[in-house]
């Protein structure tokens, strides 16, 4: 008895480490240090690579939308996740660590091989995280899963910020970074795919290892696909059966859209309007991403006493209050009204009244970002069918990208009418807002704890 209990805490833990390995793709990749660099350094110029790595992720998106649903049915009439997390991990390990090559001005070749490995890692990643989703309900009982999806999201934020200060440590920091890396030539940049790449491949381990596997239903590769494709034809033509669970898609759809923006423009919109370096966004990286941690721990505990639903809520309503109070603060004005002195020239990190009245509403703004996410991955794990979970996780993963498109797009727009970065960052609010509607109307099941 003692060995299954140590059996299966060893598995839960596991299962938390996919987090942790993918963690630094998102974290040093797509957000703080890679992208930053491939738009200011090796397109021909900031507004061209701005538009490329939007290009990027625009066909990752589609890509993610179409085949995501159609390879989770597939999936769950096949049986085991294992081996499609592996292929998919391995291209994200591929992608990483291929973006070594990009130089500063690279042109021709390398540029379009750089392009295309940012887009494949994006795929994998994306991807893997559909059937890493779809194991959860199977690890633990249903009135864990939240709390387990909670450690996963924090122990995932952890692994981003270890290995972001393992960046800024090793590399930015120091006049001389580590290795005799070279400043000029941006190699602590171009190293954040590959040092993304070797951490994936070391971490992803104890799940390969420890997770129990869905076995194999005895239907040959040919037979699953087409009994998987039929699955998904018919829960289609079915969903008017499922509107509850569609109800709920519908509000990630939404609220999702404006967390992927909120974490994509939060960045340049500080540095636009404070001026930051690469070291004060990083260690603004750092702050967020600690503070994503602890809500995501918190969230879990909160989410064991209130539920999913009542969880993503709050998260909802304090990212509303969040992000207002982001947009309330300028160089020289902060809550709308108060004038504030001008961050000065030679001033220390966080120094000027505006910047600490920043960073004041990003507490608002991080702790709820991590349980908004995990308690939405439990809530769907709820709703969904048991026999139909990777699908649904599938239809889940569609629903974060399907319109990720539309907050970015709305945001430009918005910022090129109104030649004014702040009220283009606030399409995000209504966003928010009619997420926050539609998911007022998803009935949560009632989970009983075992006793």
């Amino acid at each position: 008895m003692r060995r299954n209990i140590l059996s299966k805490r060893l598995a839960e833990a596991s299962w938390t480490t996919f987090d942790w390995a993918f963690q630094p793709f998102f974290t040093l990749v797509t957000t703080f240090i890679f992208a930053p660099y491939f738009v200011a350094a090796v397109a021909p110029d900031a507004v061209t690579g701005q538009a490329w790595w939007g290009y990027t992720q625009t066909v990752a998106g589609i890509a993610i939308a179409l085949l995501s649903p159609v390879l989770g049915a597939i999936a769950d009439a096949a049986g085991p996740r294992k081996p499609w997390i592996a292929a998919l991990a391995f291209l994200t390990f591929a992608g990483c660590a291929l973006l070594w090559l990009a130089l500063p001005g690279a042109g021709g070749g390398t540029l379009l091989l750089v392009l295309v490995a940012i887009t494949l890692a994006t795929i994998g990643a994306e991807f893997a995280i559909v059937f890493n989703n779809a194991m959860l309900p199977d690890l633990v009982p249903a009135h864990r899963v939240g709390v387990l999806s909670a450690i996963g999201w924090g122990v995932g934020y952890v692994g981003g910020l270890i290995s972001l200060g393992l960046v800024l440590g090793l590399f930015v920091l120091p006049e001389v970074p580590a290795f005799g890396l070279d400043k000029a030539a941006h190699e602590a940049e171009r190293l954040s795919g590959p040092l993304s790449a070797v951490w994936l491949a070391i971490f992803i381990l104890p799940m390969f290892l420890f997770v129990p596997d869905k076995p194999h239903q005895g239907l040959p590769r040919g037979a699953a696909i087409r009994q998987g494709l039929s699955q998904l034809a018919g829960t289609l033509r079915g969903l008017r059966h499922y509107r509850n669970q569609m109800r709920f898609l519908a509000a990630h759809m939404i609220y999702g859209d404006a967390l992927l923006a909120i974490f994509a423009f939060g960045g340049i919109y500080a540095r636009s309007t404070f001026g930051w370096d690469l070291l004060t966004i990083g260690i603004f990286g750092i702050i967020l991403n600690i503070l994503a941690m602890l809500g995501s721990f918190l969230g879990g505990a909160l989410e064991a006493r209130i539920g999913s639903k009542r969880t993503v809520t709050i998260s909802l309503i304090l990212l509303i209050v969040g992000t207002i109070g982001i947009l309330s603060i300028g160089a020289d004005r902060i809550f709308f009204l108060i004038e504030v002195t001008p961050p000065a020239p030679d001033r220390g990190l966080f120094a000027s009244p505006a910047e600490l009245a920043f960073l004041a509403s990003t507490l608002v703004l991080g702790l709820p970002f991590g349980p908004a996410q995990a308690s939405s991955r439990s809530l769907m794990a709820r709703l969904a069918p048991p026999s139909m979970m990777t699908e649904f996780f599938g239809l889940y993963a569609l629903s974060g990208k399907a319109t990720a498109f539309l907050a970015p797009f709305l945001i430009g727009i918005v910022t090129e009418i109104t030649q004014d970065q702040r009220l283009g960052i606030a399409v995000v609010v209504p966003f928010l807002l009619i997420g926050l509607w539609l998911l007022s109307g998803v009935r949560e099941p009632v989970i009983h704890s075992a006793r």
